[in-house]
């Protein structure tokens, strides 16, 4: 089989069995975004038929379209996190968030001690934390993972999970008062 004919019956199954695909996505999305559901069948789609070694055969093109989705629907869900704001933004006093005074690089030595204090002080209060409060504000916020990951692995619902991490950083926040001024 060439492999402008083995092109051809791929677009063939993709074309007879888009509707399926996007299904199929869209249920393990848990969305009835039909725009995410179809992005993602496109993109696998595309890097199907681009695919460089065309010349290899897919022993189950089924299978193997399917097992692609799965993939990329994994790769989606990491992608759109599920978080709290660390801190809100003062716009109207001209002060960012807690997270933007971690990241901002400017060179000031007394932004920079101050930031070096804030530093230490919410790691200390992240330290103080109850150790399942803790656990939760570490796996996502330093170890990106998400809840339903979390969810699935420690066998805890995603509710108490989110509950747990709101009640962290209320005290965080609380124990970072005096940075509020």
């Amino acid at each position: 089989m060439s492999a402008f004919s083995r092109k051809a019956s791929i677009a063939e199954f993709l074309v007879s069995e888009r509707d399926r695909l996007v299904r199929y996505v869209r249920r393990l999305i848990d969305d009835n975004a039909d725009r995410d559901g179809e992005d993602i069948v496109q993109d696998v789609a595309l890097n199907l038929l681009s695919r460089t070694d065309v010349l290899e055969p897919i022993e189950s093109l089924s299978a193997y379209v399917y097992q692609s989705l799965r993939h990329r629907v994994i790769d989606y869900l990491r992608s759109r996190r599920y978080f709290i704001p660390f801190d809100e933004s003062d716009e109207e006093e001209g002060n960012g968030s807690a997270a933007y005074m971690l990241q901002e690089g400017d060179l000031n030595f007394e932004k920079e001690v101050t930031r070096a204090e804030f530093r230490r002080k919410v790691l200390k209060a992240i330290d103080d934390l109850p150790e399942d409060q803790k656990a939760v504000v570490i796996e996502t916020e330093m170890n990106g993972r998400t809840f339903r990951e979390l969810s699935a692995e420690w066998e805890i619902p995603l509710g108490t999970l989110l509950a747990r991490k709101s009640r962290a950083i209320a005290k965080v926040r609380e124990s970072l008062k005096e940075f509020k001024d």
